[in-house]
Order: structure tokens, then C-alpha cells, then sequence
């Protein structure tokens, strides 16, 4: 695929939350494996951090095509060894691309096993079956000890944690019903139900969260 820079999408957010998330990958993700980025986005993630964490391989996806021409423009601008072509993956299936024995990667799953899930700022812009999809892959994925890590805004206790998460929240809900800034609480719940033990809470800037499982 030809993929000009003219492809590629900026979100300012990213730019601002990519250090900070960072950080926090350094001290939760495994030493070794691959890192599965469930919904990359722009793409600005995945050439930011990748370089900054190797050895570990840095496979992107995304289900939106267009997204995915802005991650490819991403990554002939900002090349990195350990940095792979974005898949088409929608946590909503039953059964993920990575599952797939017939996969065709420029490495082997089998000799670089997927060792952690990052996910940013998703569970809000999608509807909840994608939140339940993606603690379902993670539990049929992940090996025990496997690291699932998410960050975005969060209710705590059924309250919004800040004035702008709340005015955020409206927004979201208005572009489209089934979206929104989720209960905490209840996406600790379903991840429990799938194996996954809630290890960690960070708070992050601008009022979000870091919200790390470990697979049992």
C-alpha cells in the first residue's frame, strides 16, 4: 500500500498524554514479548513508544481503515525495528486476527507470544460490548502473568472525578448514545470475570487514569 504523509491523522491529546503513559509502561509492561495495541488510533502512540521499549515487539491495530493509513504514514515517517503494520482487529469478535494460526507476520507469535494488551483511550469512544470484548480476548490471549493496561477517564463510585470529565462525558453521549466515560467499578467487575486481577490505579494528567490487570 502506498501511504503518503498526507495520511497521517494528529490528535493533540496524544502528544500530550504519550510521556506520561510512557513512564508507566516501563514499571508494569513484561521485559520481553510482544505488545498487542488494541485500537492504536492516529498511530502517534505506536512510533512514540515503541523505539522506547525494546526488545519488545509493537504490534498495532485498529478496525478503522482510515486509522490504519494514518498509523502505516506514521511509521514510514518515524521507523523503528520493533515497530509492525497495524492488523485489522475488532475486539467485538468472538475470535481476534492474532488467533488466527494462519497469520502471516514479519515475526513468529509462536517465538514472540503476545505478553501484554495496551489500551488507550477506547472503552469511552465505543460501545460497552467493545469494553466486554476486550477483556474476553485479553483472558483468551494473555499467558498467566500477562499485563492488560488501560488508560482514559473514568467514574469512580458512580461520580465523574473531575467538572471536565463530566462535560466530556455529555459530549461523548451526544455524539453517540452508546458511548461514554465508563464506572470504573463495572470494568473492574467484567475483568474480573475474565481472569483478570486488577493490580494497579494510577492517576494521570488531565483527570484520567492508568488502570492495570494481570492476567491469573
Amino acid at each position: 500500500m502506498n501511504i503518503s504523509n498526507n495520511s497521517r491523522q494528529y490528535a493533540p491529546a496524544t502528544e500530550r498524554n504519550q510521556q506520561p503513559i510512557l513512564e508507566v509502561l516501563k514499571q508494569i509492561l513484561p521485559a520481553t514479548g510482544t505488545i498487542l495495541e488494541i485500537a492504536s488510533g492516529t498511530g502517534q502512540h505506536a512510533v512514540f513508544f515503541a523505539p522506547q521499549l525494546q526488545p519488545r515487539k509493537w504490534l498495532p491495530s485498529e478496525v478503522n481503515p482510515m486509522l490504519r493509513e494514518s498509523i502505516l504514514a506514521w511509521q514510514t515517517d518515524c521507523p523503528s525495528d520493533n515497530l509492525f503494520p497495524p492488523l485489522e482487529l475488532d475486539v467485538q469478535k468472538s475470535t481476534w486476527l492474532v488467533e488466527d494460526p494462519d497469520l502471516k507476520l514479519p515475526f513468529s507469535l509462536a517465538e514472540f507470544p503476545i505478553t501484554a494488551i495496551v489500551n488507550i483511550n477506547m472503552i469511552h469512544i465505543s460501545p460497552w460490548s467493545a469494553c466486554l470484548g476486550l477483556m474476553a480476548g485479553a483472558n483468551r490471549i494473555l499467558p498467566s502473568g500477562g499485563i492488560l493496561y488501560l488508560y482514559g477517564a473514568y467514574k469512580q463510585q458512580g461520580k465523574h472525578t473531575a467538572p471536565s470529565n463530566e462535560i466530556f462525558d455529555t459530549s461523548l453521549r451526544l455524539s453517540n448514545p452508546e458511548w461514554g466515560v465508563r464506572d470504573l467499578e463495572a470494568v473492574v467487575e467484567i475483568a474480573t470475570l475474565e481472569n483478570l486481577r486488577l493490580v494497579g490505579i494510577i492517576p494521570m494528567p488531565a483527570n484520567n487514569l492508568s488502570v492495570i490487570f494481570e492476567k491469573i
